[in-house]
């Protein structure tokens, strides 16, 4: 019998009599409710019938569905012991008077609503796990999810909690396939941490070819040479995990690999509980921005597929200049900008200059309160941070810190991707070097592509403006949504799982606050 159709003992032996006064009855559900006004109004225009504890067919399917549901949540890295199954089905067995029904009726519906919540969107309060995770959590209103249970198959309702995104069914199965590499041996023994490159043989060798076999890289083979088969293995892992594709087993190759399937298990929960934060009753948009920060790089994407991709460099590791995560819309790019210079860096980097030469950042313009242009023959040296009354900012040109372009979401936190005369970073592995903007590769053909949907030509219409040199502000005809996120683990419509390192330690925090509402790894065999 399928595990979402079959009826628990309990919830059939909890049955023999359900004939309570259903005056008590509906008037413990009045107060059981107190002030939550929506399961009142939910309750009341039903007239205060139940959802779960009538003797008939239907009340017994939704019985058995919930709990069904709550058993499996741990496939979805949910604590199971916080919807107390065990517990529902002692409570529904000794409700034989019409208040103890009441009272377990109210139960399953509290269950109900907090595994919905939890499964839908999310069980952690992201702002309090990390205070640069900006994110509010797309909880759908309770009578909508009780009206839903209620207007059609319970088992359908349930399935229907499951976040439908390509990445979370993805990430799903790759827990799964964890979870059970891990019940059957791991990987096997760890690599020897010395470099190992192509024409090498011996047991470190080995190990590595046994390990990358295990990890479904290699197919096996008893050759104890690091021959191309192997070195097209340890390409393929390099790309996966976000490492320079040498296909050679460095020092940082190595420790990748001799990461535990534990770890990748933690990284996978975590990225499927990111998931449901964004998890927006509307999608992420038809076609939307990504930015993954833990991978550098900035994608468009049509219709779930990637037609647009390019690097870039996020936010430096100090406190102060990490990228935080957030969702906003795209409205319009600069061509030609200005670069505003940030007041903490006027006062913490440029005023000292200015007090000792007034002639100092002379690249930079000093604007006045009213948008004016300020000489610099003056001194400043009586200004102090507080005081200092003047804005700074670049003007358009080549070596503009914005470079030719910007592109803009408007947000309080003042983020924005742009192009930079930096060129040479986008060569590193790590690209953590911004003050917080992200910082792209191919800005250029960024903007062609975002200009496709509205222009004939979009690179002659981009070119054009630029060769002005005139700052231009270009409104995009539709808003794109832009969604910064931060992914240690994430998925490809075809491959394997990609992993990258936890460079803010977001995903580390993330897993402790799991752990803490009883979030186990599941690595038993059975």
């Amino acid at each position: 019998m399928s595990s979402w159709t079959a009826t628990p003992v309990a919830a059939q032996n909890a049955d023999p009599d359900f004939s309570f006064a259903f005056s008590t009855f509906k008037q413990t559900i009045a107060e059981s409710i107190g002030v939550d006004e929506t399961l009142a109004a939910f309750y009341r225009a039903r007239d205060f019938e139940p959802v779960w504890t009538g003797p008939d067919d239907i009340h017994r399917a939704r019985r058995a569905a919930l709990l069904e549901a709550i058993r499996m949540a741990d496939d979805h890295g949910l604590p199971v012991t916080r919807y107390d199954a065990a517990g529902l089905m002692a409570q529904m067995r000794g409700a034989r008077s019409g208040r103890a029904r009441a009272e377990a009726e109210m139960a399953l519906t509290q269950a109900y609503l907090r595994f919905a919540h939890d499964l839908q969107s999310g069980i952690l309060d992201p702002g309090k796990i990390d205070s640069d995770i900006k994110r509010v959590l797309p909880r759908r209103d309770a009578q909508t999810l009780l009206t839903t249970l209620i207007s059609g198959d319970p088992q359908a309702a349930m399935r229907a909690l499951i976040p439908s995104s390509p990445e979370y069914s993805r990430l799903m199965r790759a827990k799964l396939m964890l979870e059970h590499r891990i019940a059957h041996g791991g990987w096997g023994p760890a690599v020897p941490e010395r470099k190992l490159e192509p024409g090498q043989a011996g047991n470190a060798v080995v190990a590595l070819r046994n390990r990358l076999t295990a990890m479904g890289y290699l197919r096996p083979h008893l050759g104890a040479t690091y021959d191309a088969r192997m070195t097209e293995a340890v390409r393929s892992f390099q790309a996966d995990h976000g490492l320079e594709q040498d296909g050679v087993a460095g020092a940082s190759t190595i420790r990748e690999i001799n990461v535990a399937p534990e770890e990748r298990l933690k990284s996978v929960i975590v990225a499927m509980e990111r998931e449901r934060w964004i998890n927006l009753p509307d999608g992420l948009g038809e076609r939307h921005i990504k930015v993954n920060l833990t991978d550098f790089h900035a994608e468009i994407i049509d219709d779930n597929k990637l037609t647009f991709q390019t690097r870039s460099v996020i936010g430096h590791q100090d406190y102060d200049r990490r990228t935080p995560e957030f969702s906003d819309e795209m409205t319009h790019m600069v061509i030609n900008p200005y670069w505003f210079v940030p007041r903490s860096i006027i006062v913490g980097e440029y005023l000292p200059k200015l007090r000792a030469n007034p002639g100092a950042v002379g690249h930079l313009q000093l604007i006045d309160s009213r948008g004016r242009v300020v000489g610099r023959g003056q001194s400043f040296a009586g200004y102090s941070a507080r005081s200092f009354p003047y804005s700074m900012r670049q003007p358009p040109g080549p070596r503009n810190a914005l470079g030719t372009v910007k592109f803009m979401f408007p947000n309080k936190y003042n983020i924005y991707l742009h192009d930079t005369p930096a060129k040479s970073l986008f060569s590193r592995e790590v690209r953590t070097y911004s003050h917080g903007c992200v910082r792209l590769n191919d800005p250029h053909d960024f903007a062609y592509a975002l200009l496709a949907k509205q222009q004939d030509d979009p690179e002659g219409y981009f070119n054009r403006i630029l060769r002005s040199g005139q700052n231009t502000r270009v409104n995009l005809d539709t808003p794109i949504p832009v969604h910064l996120i931060y992914r240690t683990a994430f998925t490809r419509a075809k491959g394997q799982v990609n992993f990258r390192r936890d460079m803010y330690g977001r995903d580390a925090k993330i897993w402790n606050a799991l752990a803490n509402t009883g979030v186990a790894l599941r690595t038993g065999q059975g």
